[in-house]
């Protein structure tokens, strides 16, 4: 199921970057949030692929996020995607843009790739599998089995990003920063006063965590769960938990309600 995604999200990823090279049009949603031809075009890919490759599976995706929880209630897996993660930044140009596609099984992601088509990079991860960091060419084919997609790919952590004397490292959103959150980073600072703070966009936050470059992800502002589940999947599977804050409760997916609530990653934390 993990190479299902990995090749939906890349086939998205090429659509995504066709937009992405030409002329951006923007339309609003309801909420005022952005919206470009990019969204839906790696909506359709993405949902036609998992149709295909994994038709037993129902798809609950950002752009046909209607589905009544009535009918979803009753799912014991399903594929949760934001086809097109970070739409703010895709609009500025700044590349730190996203296609999520998790598996949720139980309410957990099991299984997760994020692709950020204009850095020519995944990270995915399945429990009970690992996580790797996969570099790729935007010329080429992708790996023809799951075996050659591994063999071309970095095993998470990164070596060398946690060495013991470096300064603790936050992330935190670019676009939607707020005071609680930087009241926290201070806190934060009192004890560890050579901490250094890096801003990035979309998923990215999520998984500058799992490689290691990044030790404390704080998510005091609106996420939903498209936003976060494929990340989570990818910290899942290199142990580190991803949790409500406060309550320290494990995020949870596929809920009535698909405002996730306030969370924290903290790498320190993770289980070996």
């Amino acid at each position: 199921m993990l190479y299902v995604a990995v090749n939906a999200a890349l086939a998205a990823g090429r659509e995504v970057m066709n937009v992405y090279q030409g002329r951006v049009d923007v339309q609003w949603k309801a909420d005022r949030s952005p919206l470009t031809e990019a969204d839906l075009r790696a909506h359709r890919v993405i949902a036609e692929r998992l149709a295909c490759d994994s038709p037993e599976i129902p798809v609950l995706s950002e752009e046909a996020a209607d589905i009544p929880y009535a009918a979803r209630r009753g799912w014991s897996r399903c594929w949760l995607v934001d086809p097109l993660d970070g739409t703010k930044e895709f609009i500025k140009r700044n590349d730190e843009f996203t296609i999520n596609i998790a598996l949720v099984q139980d309410g957990a992601p099991v299984a997760g790739v994020v692709h950020a088509p204009a850095l020519n990079r995944c990270w995915l991860g399945a429990v009970g599998l690992g996580a790797y960091r996969l570099e790729i060419d935007p010329g080429g084919e992708p790996p023809g089995t799951w075996d050659a997609l591994v063999r071309g790919a970095k095993a998470l952590p990164l070596t060398g990003h946690r060495e013991s004397h470096r300064p603790l490292i936050v992330v935190a959103s670019r676009s939607h920063r707020n005071a609680e959150t930087d009241v926290f980073i201070e806190s934060l600072r009192a004890a560890h006063p050579k901490l250094e703070l890096i801003s990035a966009g979309s998923a990215l936050k999520l998984c500058l965590v799992a490689e290691g470059a990044a030790d404390v992800y704080p998510r005091f502002a609106p996420t939903m769960e498209w936003d976060t589940a494929a990340g989570h999947a990818v910290c899942a599977a290199c142990g580190i938990p991803v949790r409500t804050h406060p309550g320290e409760e494990p995020l949870t997916y596929n809920k009535e309600e698909l405002l996730n609530p306030w969370f924290m990653i903290d790498a320190r934390a993770r289980i070996v």
